[in-house]
């Protein structure tokens, strides 16, 4: 609408051509009062549909015909600008609707050829007939009138095509880079897809193996507790106080690995709902590293807390994202020296939790850094073949990232960010909705 106005005012009041300003600033309003009305449905919930656009597209033909048939119709140089539309409709909707749009155009276009309001004549400034000596005179002055009134149009209709040009030139330089960009940013989604695809396939094939192996281990285990038990038996513990102090630490381990067994074959199959559930993210973490330290109470932690804002954050405490959880801090704990520890560092807002947690050991080899935590990877030196990817799977999975790198006073940072749940903004939500 803001084009139209301004063609408007420049052929008025700038080349000073007589145009039906009236009808002409009528069809302008019109286009205002259909933009708000866009603007207002645009405003709802409700989806919008091919044929909706396909009538919206329409609607601006019939204004575009509307402002060509009060300004010469197809005599009017900026004619090519019926193409926009049929650009629109080949770029956003299906073939059909183009050949749709190709018929209305040109449907347009043909009727202003034979109904429009003319163009007026740019006439030149007559001098006075009663002036004029002879009839040769008043002939050469009219031969010059003509010759100055066919200059004039001439030089208003190449003006019309150049800027038709040049306003054809911006428009299409601007729907070809955004449709580029859209198609990069398809490309983009596309590939991101396809590797989360193959990521999937593989957490699916270490599930299925994992379900298996804690199959094919639980009878072994099973054979190793109750023999522990009979050796507990035979070895009481005011004869053998040394020998049954180690059957206890035995039996103590076997049922660790048991646990660990059933809660993997558990995981394998579909998520129970009382698998997790939505704790204060302050509890959550104190949760995780308790559950940690049961199992490392050796290891140094220098331990960091910090809020960004006073409100009650919650997350989802699912038992795969402890798990994951737990993982990076026995990896950092595994690398790092004993009197070094381990940093970690929790941080919040209302959206979004961050967790990075720092060992001080070498860090991680340098060819091995862009592909820790995207697939299993084989080191000799440290335990990095599946527990780091399925630990990322698990927190991409739910909605979250980790990002791995080695920190520049050495050692390995591990940078986990997960979305909280924010009740006030899903209440908004809702109510808008």
């Amino acid at each position: 609408m803001l084009s139209e106005v301004l063609l408007i005012i420049l052929a008025v009041y700038g080349l000073g051509i007589k145009l039906p300003e009236q009808q002409l600033w009528l069809v302008v309003m019109s286009t205002g009062a259909i933009n708000i009305y866009t603007s207002m449905r645009l405003d709802t919930n409700d989806p919008v549909t091919e044929l909706e656009i396909f009538s919206q597209i329409s609607v601006d033909v019939f204004i575009i015909a509307a402002l060509l048939y009060l300004t010469g119709g197809a005599s009017n140089p900026i004619t090519w600008v019926f193409l926009l539309p049929l650009i629109i409709t080949s770029i956003m909707l299906p073939p059909t609707y183009a050949w749709y749009m190709v018929i209305l155009t040109t449907s347009m276009y043909t009727m202003l050829i034979a109904f429009n309001v003319p163009l007026p004549s740019i006439e030149p400034h007559m001098p006075d007939p009663q002036g004029m000596a002879t009839d040769l005179q008043h002939y050469i002055i009219l031969q010059h009138a003509h010759s100055m009134h066919d200059k004039s149009y001439f030089s208003l209709h190449m003006f019309g095509m150049w800027f038709g040009f040049v306003f054809s030139a911006g428009l299409v330089a601007y729907f070809v880079a955004e449709l580029a960009k859209t198609l990069r940013f398809q490309e983009r989604n596309l590939a991101e897809a396809r590797e989360n695809a193959l990521r999937d396939e593989r957490v699916v094939a270490l599930g299925t193996l994992a379900a298996s192996a804690a199959h094919d281990m639980g009878t072994p285990l099973g054979t190793m507790a109750i023999v522990a038990h009979e050796l507990e038996q035979d070895y009481p513990s005011h004869r053998y106080p040394d020998l049954y102090e180690k059957m206890i630490i035995l039996q103590q381990q076997i049922s660790r690995c048991k646990q660990a067994l059933s809660v993997m074959s558990a995981s394998a199959g579909e998520m129970r709902a009382e698998s997790g559930g939505v704790l204060q993210i302050s509890d959550y973490i104190d949760d995780v590293i308790n559950q940690w330290r049961t199992h490392e109470q050796r290891v140094k932690l220098n331990y960091f807390i910090e809020s960004t804002v006073d409100l009650d954050a919650k997350i989802i405490a699912e038992r795969t994202l402890t798990h994951a959880l737990i993982n990076i801090l026995n990896n950092a704990a595994e690398a790092s020296p004993r009197e070094s520890g381990i940093d970690f560092h929790a941080s919040w807002d209302s959206d979004y939790v961050i967790l990075k947690i720092r060992d001080y050991g070498p860090g991680f080899p340098s060819e091995l850094i862009d592909v820790v935590g995207k697939q299993p990877v084989v080191s000799k030196t440290r335990g990095l073949g599946v527990g780091l990817f399925l630990t990322f799977s698990t927190i991409t999975r739910l909605g979250g990232k980790a990002e791995l790198y080695n920190a520049e006073s050495g050692g390995a940072c591990v940078e986990i960010t997960l979305p909280l749940l924010n009740f006030e903004r899903e209440n908004d939500e809702y109510g808008n909705g």
